[in-house]
């Protein structure tokens, strides 16, 4: 059994080695007192709140009627306000290279102008979200109703939070997007980068596994099944051998396009409009319009012909 003196030891050097700078330098955040920090924890209540605004009647515990929509709409959204507007400031606050030079008062006035900008666009982005519903809905025959893909489709989920996080950063909030699109991730399984641009009528056919990259480009009526990677093939270096950040490097994939199960498409490819990729193919060149890529089928062989495992 140790000793006392032992058992201290053993902590206080631990907590000298935490201490020093050199071990946190590079995963250390310093701000000054007063400061918000984003809280994963109120950003999961917004983003409840969006569903419960985007989906009236499937999210919280309100009886909506018609007669009373306008007035629980107004309740929603100032809260959401208040909510938003102080998760963008924390944002703001937490990527800020300078905080000693920022007027507080000033940037949070900014930040609540950015929070109703968002909300602005909350009608724009039920149209889409509808329209993604009704694609998944008509698409899927294993679907008995419209809400069931709203209460049971990670699709859904995922596709919200993405056209969330990309409006959030279209209006130049950092930080904050990427988190709520990492809460999808985590939710469904389904990993879309919220700098991704997605046409209307998207969808994903079950999901888990679908990854999607931050300069992608997709079309409309495009459907996704799982575990398709729309991915980089390789990343371009500078000369101290670093990657290169922003460099267009993911595919486009243009109207109307069906890519099945665990297809790889990799680089700053174009996929063609009407295609079908089939599963489990690695695609790294141009897909003409109109196309078809499948796997070649191997020719079955047997050990009377001369065939061999």
């Amino acid at each position: 059994m140790q000793s006392d003196n032992t058992l201290i030891s053993k902590i206080n050097r631990s907590v000298d080695q935490l201490s020093d700078p050199k071990s946190y330098d590079l995963v250390c955040h310093e701000h000054r007192l007063g400061e918000p920090l984003p809280s994963i924890e109120k950003l999961e209540k917004f983003v409840y709140l969006v569903r419960e605004i985007l989906f009236p009647g499937y999210f919280g515990n309100t009886s909506l009627r018609a007669n009373t929509m306008s007035h629980y709409m107004g309740v929603y959204v100032d809260e959401l306000f208040e909510l938003l507007s102080e998760q963008i400031l924390a944002g703001l606050c937490f990527a800020c290279e300078r905080p000693s030079e920022i007027d507080m008062d000033e940037r949070s006035r900014f930040a609540q102008g950015l929070a109703a900008d968002f909300i602005a666009n909350l009608p724009e982005i039920r149209r889409k979200l509808v329209a993604d519903v009704e694609t998944a809905f008509i698409g899927d025959p294993a679907a008995i109703s419209r809400g069931e893909v709203i209460f049971c489709y990670p699709a859904i989920r995922a596709i919200s939070n993405y056209r969330v996080a990309h409006q959030l950063l279209s209006l130049g909030v950092p930080l904050i997007p990427r988190i709520i699109s990492e809460m999808a991730h985590s939710e469904t399984g389904i990993d879309i980068h919220p700098k991704a641009q997605i046409g209307e009528r998207f969808t994903i056919d079950h999901g888990t596994g679908v990854v999607i990259g931050s300069t992608c480009i997709i079309g409309e009526n495009v459907k996704l099944y799982q575990g398709v990677t729309l991915g980089a093939k390789s990343f371009p270096l500078d000369e101290d051998g670093n990657p290169i950040k922003g460099v267009p490097r993911h595919p486009i994939v243009e109207d109307n396009v069906i890519i099945y199960a665990q297809a790889t498409i990799l680089g700053r490819i174009r996929v063609g409009k009407n295609s079908v990729i089939g599963g489990n193919v690695w695609v790294t060149n141009n897909v003409a319009p109109n196309s078809k890529i499948v796997q070649f089928k191997a020719r079955e062989t047997s050990f009377s012909d001369g065939g061999g495992i």
